[in-house]
């Protein structure tokens, strides 16, 4: 299901909570810039602290509320990391409103022949537990609050998978498994939903495709609207594999 055409309005998330993963570059970090505009205050997190805190900069900087900063490196965290985050955010929040999944890696393309075990742990570490563990802590605070939101960021590969794409296509039909599962447990307390941004101007687009001229594709700025969208309370659908409109 495509994302509806939708132009976001002042305040649209004032005074909403709200935690994105893989805020220092890319679309966490253009999904943080607007959401801030719209009145939320952010958790935002990433392994790269001095993203981070430009990011928080430039946020102040426009005069809006400045957000809490976590440095987290998925691939490094271990449970304590999580207790810790976790215990930092029931000290400085009462509820939290909204959860948005971006941080994730490709890892390398290549034949399962030729796929190492390591290869598909690391992947599955970063782009599949981080996902669990962070919405497993973050659940007691969701759930006292009114109509949450968790957005888990998809890709096409992880609705149909293609040749070659094995480590990052399993990690992201694991995710649509935990978005069902959860939206199904869920469904009358909160929103759950994924989304898939299709081709977008990003280091890791690059990565998978290093020929392709990255000026033919869509910004983060062009897909954020729609992370917007999820995040409010225009959107009432849960369970929904949600793609960006055309």
């Amino acid at each position: 299901m495509q994302v509806p055409n939708f132009q976001p309005t002042p305040n649209l998330l004032k005074d909403k909570k709200i935690l994105i993963t893989g805020a220092g570059s890319g679309i966490g970090r253009q999904v943080a810039l607007d959401a801030a505009k719209m009145g939320a205050n952010l958790i935002l997190l990433s392994k790269d602290v001095s993203k981070l805190y430009s990011l928080q900069d430039e946020i102040v900087a426009n005069k809006l509320t400045e957000p809490l900063v976590v440095e987290l490196d998925f691939h490094k965290a271990k449970e304590k990391d999580y207790k810790t985050l976790a215990e930092n955010l029931y000290e400085n929040y009462d509820e939290l409103n909204g959860l948005v999944h971006v941080a994730g890696i490709l890892g390398y393309l290549s034949p399962l022949l030729h796929t190492s075990l390591m290869q598909l742990k690391t992947v599955m570490q970063i782009n599949f537990e981080s996902n669990f563990l962070i919405t497993q802590l973050a659940l007691p605070l969701l759930l006292k609050a009114s109509n949450p939101s968790i957005i888990f960021t998809s890709s096409g590969v992880g609705r149909k998978a293609r040749a070659f794409w094995t480590s990052y296509s399993i990690s992201k039909f694991a995710i649509e498994g935990l978005m069902q599962s959860l939206a199904d447990e869920y469904e009358k307390e909160m929103r759950v939903n994924s989304y898939n941004p299709g081709p977008t101007r990003t280091s890791m687009r690059a990565q998978a495709f290093p020929a392709e001229d990255p000026m033919t594709l869509k910004t983060p700025k062009d897909i954020s609207s729609d992370y917007l969208w999820l995040l409010s309370d225009k959107c009432k659908q849960t369970g929904i594999m949600f793609d960006y409109h055309e």
